[in-house]
């Protein structure tokens, strides 16, 4: 029923927390959370009615309505103020997830722990989370489709930082790293059809990063 993607995001979420699940789809991730007694409850949103409507059907076939509400909306906006602890967000670019993010603050502050699940644009995820002082806790990798993800845990309070991520510990680490600059020198492969491009800042940025990326 769930891929290792959301299992990564699933063990994150700490015992008996009250977890939002946002972009729900048809609340897969909701109903192992509450099957696994990982959460007292969640509330499953999705912007649109369609999978919400699977949702509650398979919550329903679950035995589940009492401990999950379903909830028709855009982002953090079908949630109260401190209503949970725990917000889940998996399946949309980096960039999405931190708007969504930045346009509740307080629904975002009220938590103690966001898990993130991010597309693409990582690296605009966590410049985000760095501004609004949120602290990554630990990162997991998970491998769906031959594609890695990386899965995001921060947290408000610094002392529940990891000295040693499980990302780094991960057997798809080395996979991660070749997948990384697979895609670095495709775009410096396009890039370099122009002669401009090959004289830009951003294309000695990309050169530089698939270097790092080989040293690791």
């Amino acid at each position: 029923m769930i891929d290792s993607r959301i299992k990564a995001v699933m063990n994150f979420v700490e015992k008996n927390s009250r977890v939002a699940d946002v972009g729900a789809d048809h609340g897969y991730l909701a109903i192992e959370l509450v099957k696994n007694s990982v959460a007292s409850y969640v509330v499953a949103s999705d912007l649109n009615s369609k999978p919400l409507d699977a949702a509650k059907k398979n919550i329903a076939a679950a035995g589940l309505s009492d401990f999950i509400d379903v909830r028709l909306g855009d982002g953090l906006k079908v949630l109260r103020e401190g209503e949970v602890e725990t917000i889940c967000i998996a399946g949309m670019g980096g960039a999405l997830i931190a708007e969504i993010l930045n346009d509740s603050p307080q629904i975002t502050n009220s938590a103690k722990q966001l898990i993130l699940q991010p597309m693409n644009a990582i690296e605009k995820l966590q410049a985000w989370l760095k501004n609004n002082s949120w602290y990554v806790a630990d990162i997991e990798l998970a491998e769906v489709g031959g594609i890695i993800y990386e899965i995001i845990s921060a947290v408000k309070n610094p002392a529940f930082i990891t000295t040693t991520t499980k990302k780094e510990n991960s057997p798809l680490l080395k996979k991660f790293y070749q997948q990384k600059i697979s895609k670095l020198q495709r775009v410096l492969d396009e890039m370099s059809k122009s002669p401009a491009a090959v004289q830009s800042e951003k294309f000695l940025q990309i050169q530089a990063e698939i270097e790092s990326l080989k040293q690791k």
